[in-house]
Parts: structure tokens; sequence; C-alpha cells
């Protein structure tokens, strides 16, 4: 079938804007797609449709349309609703790559441009293409993924799951495979899709979301061996699982809202935050523990939000506060140690996720339960690891001072103390500040320490002799050691 064939269908209406010389080129598959860089899933000789989601200007189109060219597509129908027209740009690009460019009506959905390109095509394809195309009606109507993988299953014989990258199956049939194997796969695999045990592990949206924050699509088979129109099918359930995804995240519904404002209030002085915890649904009499999060990785705040709404029990109150989030859970004994199983399993992808957890506390006690949990937080970023929880029990000692200390003074104190005995150590490749760690770990008796370190009480006497002439410093005033003490706690 050619482009010039879609020109001559009365139901389509289809307007070509530019180039007419390349009318004559095949139709070998039809992609929806609303990706900016739709390459990985092109073969050539498609028509591709989009509604511009991607589009943010002038930019955008000429990478959108270069990919297309790229990737040998024979053209391009487009409108984007909300707009009302097709960008002066993308036709400028179309024009620049030679890239026929069709106008869809508005009135046309793209579902029935792709039934009325299938019937034209083979049989082989058009089994493909319809199972799309009812994915789109379905997905309309609100019935959600499950009858769209039904579908999928029962015309194309191929059995396809959703997941979370805690291994919580959101839709699909019933799952032989482990599914917390499977996002492990998914969580540590180099590159996507990959296969595993027979069973193909493909992204959502991996162009735009954080693998930890994302969902991802388990099908049966090595998606190695899948034919190009197999292969440009679950494209497509990947653009509408994005969709699902998006539709359910809770951040746009009232109980959202009104979480995000409850945390802002309970973390701002002076405000009566009871009537909003009521309003939002929450139980008054209920104790609460607060959690407090940041995370490095280039890992956003909305996603940080989407990890703990996975993570954490008993539908969670959260918002986000610059760029920590913040959630409050009804009574849950042991939540830190709960959490911190929990976000372990997502190690793979997350890097630098401090977390603090408070103690639980009732519903007129939940400012100094964020309080508690924010000095938690800092107390974990201080620490090294891809992830760091830090529950209130851990608060009753000096890190809940160093944690409150501002990071310039911190430094500032540390750098005083020990940066002389580092750089003796560097020039004269001694070891000060080991024994003066291991001196104080044994309260300042000489022969412990000589015996831990395999030296002689005498060998120790000089080392602590020249730590002191060092730093100016009495290792037996308190006052001296406790200093060492903790500057030794920030090193």
């Amino acid at each position: 079938m050619k482009l010039r064939s879609l020109l001559a269908m009365p139901d389509l209406r289809l307007r070509a804007v530019t180039g007419e010389e390349g009318l004559d080129r095949e139709i070998r598959w039809v992609v929806t797609t609303d990706l900016i860089d739709p390459s990985r899933y092109l073969s050539g000789r498609e028509l591709v449709l989009t509604g511009l989601v991607w589009w943010n200007g002038p930019d955008d189109s000429e990478t959108f349309v270069s990919a297309l060219a790229g990737s040998g597509v024979s053209g391009l129908a487009a409108w984007d609703l909300a707009r009302g027209a097709i960008p002066d740009d993308l036709v400028a690009a179309c024009e620049r790559h030679g890239l026929p460019l069709f106008q869809v009506p508005e009135d046309v959905a793209f579902a029935t441009i792709t039934e009325q390109v299938v019937r034209r095509l083979s049989t082989a394809r058009a089994a493909d293409l319809r199972a799309v195309l009812d994915r789109h009606r379905r997905l309309v109507a609100g019935l959600g993924l499950d009858p769209v993988l039904d579908l999928i299953g029962r015309d194309l014989g191929l059995r396809c799951w959703v997941l979370t990258p805690a291994g919580r199956v959101i839709a699909g049939p019933p799952l032989d495979a482990d599914p917390a194997a499977l996002a492990r796969t998914y969580l540590s695999a180099p590159r996507l899709p990959c296969e595993t045990g027979g069973i193909s592990i493909l992204p959502v949206a991996e162009e735009t979301t954080s693998r930890v924050a994302d969902w991802f699509i388990a099908c049966e088979g090595d998606w190695t061996e899948w034919p190009a129109e197999r292969r440009a099918l679950t494209d497509e359930l990947a653009a509408i699982v994005a969709l699902e995804r998006a539709r359910l995240d809770d951040r746009l519904s009232t109980e959202g809202r009104l979480s995000q404002e409850l945390i802002r209030l309970v973390a701002a002085e002076g405000s009566d935050v009871l009537p909003h915890l009521k309003l939002a649904g929450a139980d008054l009499d209920a104790r609460y523990a607060a959690v407090a999060a940041t995370a490095g990785g280039g890992l956003r705040p909305g996603e940080l939000r989407t990890v703990l709404a996975e993570v954490l029990p008993s539908r969670p109150l959260i918002g986000i506060l610059g760029d920590e989030a913040i959630a409050l859970v009804p009574a849950v004994d042991d939540l830190a140690p709960s959490l911190r199983r929990a976000l372990s399993a997502l190690s793979p992808a997350l890097t630098g996720l401090a977390v603090g957890v408070s103690n639980l506390v009732s519903s007129g006690e939940l400012r100094g339960a964020v309080d508690e949990a924010r000095y938690a937080r800092r107390l974990a970023v201080a620490r090294t690891g891809p992830i760091c929880v830090v529950g209130h029990d851990e608060l009753a000692t000096h890190v809940l001072l160093l944690a409150s200390v501002p990071d310039d003074v911190r430094q500032m104190f540390k750098e005083r103390l020990l940066d002389p005995l580092v750089t003796y150590d560097d020039v004269h490749k001694a070891d000060l500040v080991r024994t003066l760690e291991t001196f104080l770990l044994h309260s300042g008796s000489w022969t412990r320490c000589a015996e831990q370190l395999h030296l002689h009480v005498n060998s120790v006497r000089y080392r602590i002799r020249r730590i002191e002439e060092l730093t100016g410093r009495n290792l037996s005033r308190l006052e001296d050691r406790v200093d060492f003490f903790l500057a030794l706690r920030l090193h």
C-alpha cells in the first residue's frame, strides 16, 4: 500500500501538507507514538501517527523528524488537538528531511486511521494492528489494562504482565514466574529490553521516567526473535501503559492535592492541621510515623514520591517540600526496618537515597514527628551507601547533634582537628589518625591500644605525643578527647 492511497480514503479525509514527491512510498506498518525519539521501535516503511504530546518547541520538531527520517519511515500523520494546528516548525522539519506529512482531521481518531490502513495490509499484520485498535477503544472506555492484556493473549498468543519495580503485579493473567525476580532483572539490567528465563522485560517510559519510578512489561518469549510487527505492538502497549500509569498518579487527584496541602501545613509553624487531616480522610485517633526522604542519582522529587507510595504501607499521605518527600504513615510498628528491607530491593536503581523515620505520635503531634524525621534524614545523608534509613531510635546519641550542625561548620571543625594528622600521615607514611581512633576506642588505655595495633606501648606513647604536638591538644583532658571523637565521626 502506498502513501498516495491514504488521500483516496474518504472516511479519513487526510490532507497532504508537504512531501507530495514521496507519496509513492510503500506503507509496511502503522505506529502511534508520543515519544520524541521513537527510532528504537522503528524498522522502516511505517506510517507514524502522533498527537504531538512531545512537542514543546522547534528543537523538538527537528529531533522528532530527524529520528523518523533516520529510521526510514514512509510518512507522518499528525494533529495537535490541544493547540488545534500543526506547528509550522514541524512542517519545515518535514520539508528539510523530505518526509511526507499529513494533517489528520480533528474528528478522525488515530484508531480509525489504523483500522482503515490495516484492511489494506496483509492478514498477518492486520491481526496485530487490530489488537492495537481494540486496545485504544478499551482503554478509552475506562476498562484499564487487564482487558488489553487479555486481548493480546487471546488473539496473538502472547501473555503479558505489567509490574512495578517492587514486584507488584498491576495487570495480567496469573503469573508463574517470581515477580520479585523479574523486578530485580528489570532494575539491574544494563540495557532494556532484556530476556530472562523465557520472559522478555520491556521498559514503559525509559526516556522520560527513572527506572525505579516506572512500571515495566513482562512478555512470554524472547523479544530478539519477534518479527518487526510484534515489536511495534509492544511499543504501542508501552505507550498505553505509560498513559494508564499517569492516569493513576494520585498527585492530580483530590486526595493527592489534599495530601500535599496537609504536608505543607504540618511543616509550617502555627497552622492547625487537624481539620485538614480529617478532610484528607485520615483517622484523627490513629497514631502516625513521619518519613522524610531525599534522593540523588537524578531521581526527581515527584519520582521519589512515587517510590515511597509503592514501598510504604497503609495508604500514606505524601507531599513534596522542595527536593524532600514527606510522608505520614498510619500506625505501623518497626517501620524503619520494614522500609529498609523494601528499599533494599530497589537498590540496583537507587543512588544516594536518605530516609529518616520518626517515632509513632498522635495526630496532634505531627509537626514534631516531621521535625524528628527530618533530623534523622540529615543523619542518613551523612552516611555512605546507596540507601540509608535512620530510625528515631538512632537519634538519642551525639549523632543528632552532628546532623543538626550546618555542613560548612562541620567541615571546618573536622579540618582544624584532623588535617594536621592527615597531612603528616601522607608525608611520613605514618598512622596517626588510626592510632588516635584506636586510642579513643579503648578509652585511652595504652596497653589495649598497643595490642590492637600490634605495637609496643612506647610506640603508642610516641604517636600520641606527636598527635598532641601537631594539634596543640592534650589527650589527657576529657574535652579534647570529646572533640577528637566527634571529628573522627565526621571523617
